[in-house]
């Protein structure tokens, strides 16, 4: 497991200043920083009241719609940061001057044991009308802030400042999934082969250890073996196969045709599903 040095919020800028640390020491997960702040281009300090006045609903700027990594789960592999765009449109009489949005884990923002990413830099407004504007930023997820049982699903909290200094906040606005990158591999032999012969399809379903910044292989997880014919366009399902323990896939068929052997994983609410291209078998 690798080390977390402690500092003030986890944005991308800060997360990847803390250089030079060790790729295989362990630490709790008690030395995550907090939920980084709203309103702030480097998120710095705890997520305390934003810039901006607090005013009644009726009078607050109003944020319609957040789209998070365009609506789909964030999937993050074992090292590389990965930059997820986050759009939020909002509206007001005076017009909307800046927004910001985090996505985060937790009970509340107070809550020291919560955790988030926000943006490293300013979100970029660009007006629709003059009340209406959409703004957009990328928030860096760094792994080296994950544990594995983060891949789940987070809050996301949005924050809006209107032209008149009056803001709104709303700390659960949606949510969003995290997922650990999923790898597949397949090797059909051998090739080629008789026609009626026996083929071994193997390969190996691994994902994304944020805690060593490896990959490791799903165990027990369930994959369609597929196959085409090098004359069609469609796989159709041949059987299923589970892993072994540490990921690995291995089956026999017969072939019979020339044509094109793959692994399908249909994937799981931490793993997103794979297919990798399939392995060519020329039948004599």
């Amino acid at each position: 497991m690798r080390f977390r040095a402690t500092v003030a919020v986890a944005t991308g800028a800060l997360a990847l200043s803390a250089l030079a640390v060790p790729a295989t020491q362990a630490a709790p997960a008690g030395d995550r920083p907090g939920v980084p702040s709203y309103g702030s281009a480097t998120h710095q300090g705890s997520a305390a009241a934003p810039k901006g006045k607090a005013r009644a609903a009726a009078e607050a700027p109003v944020i319609t719609k957040t789209v998070v990594n365009g609506g789909k789960p964030i999937v993050v592999g074992a090292t590389a940061v990965k930059k997820v765009t986050v759009s939020i449109t909002a509206s007001h009489p005076s017009g909307i001057a800046d927004a910001d949005a985090i996505i985060w884990i937790g009970s509340s923002l107070d809550d020291p044991d919560s955790f988030g990413f926000g943006a490293p830099a300013a979100f970029k407004c660009t007006a629709a009308s003059a009340t209406t504007s959409t703004c957009t930023q990328t928030i860096d997820v760094d792994p080296l802030w994950l544990l594995n049982s983060d891949s789940k699903t987070w809050n996301v909290g949005v924050w809006a400042l209107a032209n008149d200094n009056y803001s709104v906040q709303n700390d659960k606005f949606t949510k969003t999934n995290l997922q650990r990158l999923s790898k597949l591999d397949v090797n059909a032999a051998p090739e080629p082969v008789k026609k009626g012969g026996t083929i071994t399809i193997t390969g190996k379903l691994s994902r994304a250890n944020w805690e060593t910044g490896t990959y490791k292989g799903y165990a027990t997880q369930s994959v369609k073996l597929q196959f085409r014919k090098s004359t069609s366009t469609a796989y159709t399902n041949v059987k299923g196969v589970k892993t072994s323990t540490t990921g690995t896939l291995k089956t026999t068929a017969k072939a019979t045709v020339d044509g094109y052997w793959r692994w399908n994983f249909e994937g799981t609410s931490t793993t997103p599903a794979i297919i990798p291209a399939g392995d060519f078998v020329d039948v004599k």
